[in-house]
């Protein structure tokens, strides 16, 4: 069929990816996919072996995935009306097939009688982790249940596609749908010049103002929304954008509110089918926390261990507050929080992060990045010219990965700034799964980094801040993950692992951002060239874990509303959820006044997905344990040493799911994880 998305290139050919071939590609790989299994299925079960069946089933899914998955990606990145509704038209069929596996019952008994043969009894390795994974995934799936149950589970499978398709959408579209447009230069003060010139650019490219009577455009992007909440003196401009911010998904025309109450309650009815208590059972069965409890228990213990801490800095920033404007000491309104924390920061320190921004240009934190990796890991990354290989924006950029031996281990996109056609936050995915093949030879993977950091003005470059500096790092170590896996089945490869090892990857990587070698090899003054001043640095290592108990708290609160939304719906599903949740939630939340709002209405993190993050928002703690652990070893036998390097590699970025993720974390520290590298790199002991 002559349709590009079909196409299996190594170099997609993104100009030919339009709407009007969406639904006829994926009605060609869903029809192959299906005939791929029922050869399966008709084949005889005496002669069924592990290559006929397992391995089988991995492939015949092969151009669905890459098909579905470069679809899902420019919904993500260049999302219009067109391509929508074809996405939106496929979801549901894509969504059947999916849940449909492991419910083929024909299907079930020919993987059941292969695994109980000798020779694949007799497998090891990944293989035999492969038959193992594969069998606990049917069974996880509903592939025991009854038919009545099958029929209802597959029901459910395809509601909850459409519904958090549709979160997703109303996230986007609400935060797309305000602006904020500034007539009076004297409301800005105390922004960054950067970021009223960035306004200012803004609007001009709305069609607001002109160099005589500029206006200055403010939007619910972070780029644009995080400095007014840092710095504005203007106490109604950053009332105002918080006020928009917090009424995502919760307004007409896209309200979440309904959708959250049925898509948790679809959650439910789903693990109540497949046998489970509640959903955070089902989700964490195979994770490495194992069960809703445990998980839940691992936030319950930080939440105590830093609940001191964590009033003492709420106590420290009301009073601090209340000396500067000679008021009594309360609890500030929810718009205060930021601006008056930077301004303690400051006083305390003497720093300002904004300080660093313009040693952080994004083309010297990428190639900073690509030298510490290549110290680290013996890679080489290198930046194709434009027309090498087609982008879906003009701004993406292509890389080509190559290992110490020459060899092209694999590519990757990058794509770092905002636009109103692409959705917020930052992540990695993969296009392709290459890997070690049948011949014995190695194809190379592709994948993608993107993000919303701030964008490029007129007269200077994408200047970012330290913490955009950590996401590019922490995307870019998720890609590592993928381009280094050598796993045969592609299903066990890179970051198809438990979502509590996931994070390990990428968020040890953040790590060389504050280490002096590290930041050495890329922050330079975009002007001068200089290093960080050594004052500098020092002030910036000081103000590290300031606040460290808030920050903590912030994720913690996350983690606690999404499991207790999932292991306990009932209570929240019969009344006012958000209500129920700000209960819930009361000593893990800054005090303010007025109380700020919780933020399921617009936590795509769990809702813009059938799974996704869901019942397992703990995993970004659970894994921070392991790479503070982890990153232990690089501290004491050099952060540039490339035998550990090699070693990260060898145990853990190399091996996808091909073990228990326990077992290579053991494997690379020779133990199991010490909860207290963490509270000790947070200042928190």
């Amino acid at each position: 069929m002559d349709n590009s998305f079909l196409d299996r290139s190594f170099h997609i050919r993104w100009s030919q990816l339009t709407a009007d071939k969406v639904v006829s590609a994926v009605e060609h790989a869903l029809t192959g996919a299906w005939q791929a299994v029922n050869r399966i299925v008709r084949q005889d079960p005496a002669v069924a072996d592990y290559r006929s069946t397992f391995l089988a089933l991995e492939e015949a899914t092969d151009l669905l995935n890459e098909t579905w998955g470069k679809v899902s990606h420019l919904v993500s990145v260049a999302d219009a009306p067109e391509l929508r509704e074809a996405h939106n038209a496929m979801l549901a069929k894509v969504s059947a097939f999916q849940a449909g596996i492991p419910l083929n019952e024909p299907l079930w008994a020919q993987l059941k009688s292969a695994a109980a043969q000798p020779p694949v009894q007799a497998l090891q390795g990944g293989h035999r982790r492969f038959v193992d994974e594969t069998v606990a995934d049917f069974i996880q799936q509903g592939a025991d249940l009854p038919a009545d149950k099958k029929a209802r589970l597959e029901g459910l499978q395809g509601e909850l596609a459409q519904l958090t398709q549709k979160y997703a959408e109303n996230v986007l579209d609400a935060t797309n749908a305000w602006e904020l447009l500034i007539l009076d230069e004297s409301r800005l003060r105390g922004l960054p010049v950067h970021a009223k010139e960035a306004a200012r650019q803004n609007a001009r490219a709305k069609g607001h103002g002109t160099d005589a009577s500029p206006v200055w455009r403010f939007t619910l992007q972070g780029p644009s929304q995080e400095p007014v909440m840092l710095y504005a003196e203007d106490a109604e401009l950053r009332r105002q954008l918080w006020q928009a911010a917090i009424e995502v998904g919760s307004q007409p025309l896209h309200d979440n509110r309904g959708l959250v109450k049925r898509i948790l309650a679809l959650r439910q009815e789903k693990a109540a089918l497949l046998g489970r208590a509640h959903f955070a059972d089902l989700v964490l069965a195979r994770r490495m926390a194992g069960n809703g409890r445990k998980a839940l228990d691992f936030i319950e213990d930080l939440h105590g261990r830093v609940r001191d801490a964590f009033q003492r800095e709420c106590a420290e920033l009301e009073k601090f507050k209340a000396d500067a404007t000679k008021t009594p000491a309360s609890p500030l309104a929810p718009w205060e929080v930021s601006f008056w924390a930077e301004k303690l920061r400051r006083t305390r320190y003497d720093f300002d992060e904004e300080q660093l921004r313009p040693y952080f240009s994004v083309t010297g934190v990428l190639s900073g990045m690509f030298e510490i990796t290549q110290r680290i890991f013996g890679i080489t990354v290198t930046e194709k010219p434009a027309g090498f290989a087609e982008v879906w924006h003009p701004e993406v950029k292509f890389y080509e990965v190559h290992d110490q031996a020459g060899r092209h281990i694999g590519s990757f996109y990058a794509d770092w700034h905002p636009r109103e056609s692409k959705r917020g936050g930052a992540w990695m995915n993969y296009l392709i799964t290459g890997g070690p093949q049948p011949d014995g030879s190695r194809a190379p993977h592709l994948g993608l980094i993107c993000g919303n950091l701030t964008p490029p003005s007129a007269n200077q470059p994408a200047l970012l801040t330290h913490r955009e500096v950590e996401t590019v790092f922490h995307e870019f170590g998720h890609l590592l993950h993928h381009l280094f896996g050598e796993v045969a089945i592609k299903s066990l490869n890179g970051v198809n692992v438990a979502w509590d090892f996931v994070e390990l990857p990428s968020q040890i990587m953040e790590n060389w951002c504050w280490e002096r070698e590290g930041l050495d090899l890329f922050a330079r003054h975009h002007v001068t060239g200089e290093c960080i001043p050594v004052v500098l640095f020092d002030r910036m290592t000081a103000a590290k874990n300031f606040r460290s108990a808030v920050v903590t708290m912030r994720q913690l609160a996350f983690a606690r509303m999404d499991l207790e939304l999932h292991a306990n719906p009932a209570p929240y599903l019969a009344g006012d959820l958000s209500a129920s949740v700000s209960q819930l939630l009361r000593t893990y939340q800054v005090p303010t006044e007025p109380p700020a709002p919780t933020a399921e209405n617009r936590f795509t993190h769990v809702f813009a997905d059938p799974v996704g993050y869901a019942a397992g928002y703990y995993s970004y703690k659970w894994a921070e344990v392991l790479e503070a652990d982890a990153f232990t070893r690089f501290k004491q036998e050099g952060i540039f040493n490339p035998a550990t390097g090699g070693e990260f590699v060898a145990r853990i970025l190399s091996r996808g799911n091909s073990a228990d993720p326990m077992q290579l974390f053991v494997d690379f520290m020779g133990r199991p994880p010490d909860l207290q590298a963490l509270l000790i790199r947070a200042g928190l002991v």
